[in-house]
């Protein structure tokens, strides 16, 4: 019982030592707002809407920006500096946004 005990609480706290923090995302955004809106709803329809995308997607495509997988000259140069810390903090920004309703 006592392992498990530890266990859990050694997940536990791995968890929230890599928790995200979506307020640091906010702050750091006001870069991207220029393009895709103060929230992550881009009003132009030549910049993605970032508002409610999954988390993992967000840091996925922005590591692939940074490490050139994904190729957009605008967009390496917006990550270059970016550290792991604040991508996740952006994506938990982004991702806790609510996303444009659309009428079909």
């Amino acid at each position: 019982m006592l392992k498990v005990s530890i266990a859990v609480a050694a997940f536990a706290f791995a968890c929230s030592a890599n928790a995200a923090d979506p307020a640091a995302g906010k702050e750091k955004s006001k870069v991207c707002a220029a393009c895709h809106g103060e929230t992550g709803i881009s009003l132009a329809p030549d910049f993605p809407k970032l508002a409610g995308q999954y988390n993992d997607y967000l840091v996925r495509a922005l590591n692939d920006y940074k490490t050139g997988v994904r190729k957009n000259p605008i967009m390496a140069g917006q990550v270059a500096n970016l550290k792991r810390e604040d991508i996740a903090n952006l994506a938990a920004f982004y991702s806790s946004q609510r996303a444009l309703a659309t009428k079909y």
